[in-house]
């Protein structure tokens, strides 16, 4: 599981919220957002054939500088979840992901917790 970026235990929906109204936001919408978020990363990376999916050790350090306070919340994360220094790398490419789909040039802590979660069937939590 630790080569895998994102993992996510869903559960199943109640016919209640399957059968909602309620407005969701449209395909076309999510892709003008992620056309952008992939725009963001091809000139970061200045022409060079990868996206923050790609980065290696030293790009991630250099691209997802963390707020104060992300370090601590990176740390509690490692340790309540047991993860490897791999998935601390996931999770700050996921990180630099989601804030470039939010349109931030830096990655915020919310940014950080949201990745996290995405790491959610990582080590210990699945253990339990």
């Amino acid at each position: 599981m630790d080569r895998i970026d994102i993992q996510v235990w869903l559960s199943p929906v109640k016919f209640g919220e399957w059968s909602s109204s309620a407005a969701s936001e449209l395909s076309a919408a999510i892709r003008e957002r992620v056309l952008k978020a992939r725009e963001v990363q091809r000139r970061r990376f200045s022409g060079r054939d990868i996206l923050n999916g790609h980065m290696e050790p030293g790009n991630i350090r250099t691209y997802c500088a963390l707020p104060d306070g992300g370090s601590d919340m990176l740390e509690t994360a490692m340790k309540s979840m047991g993860l490897s220094a791999r998935s601390l790398d996931k999770i700050l490419k996921i990180a630099r992901t989601i804030a470039d789909l939010d349109g931030s040039e830096k990655i915020e802590k919310k940014h950080i917790a949201e990745a996290v979660q995405y790491r959610g069937l990582d080590r210990s939590s699945v253990l339990v």
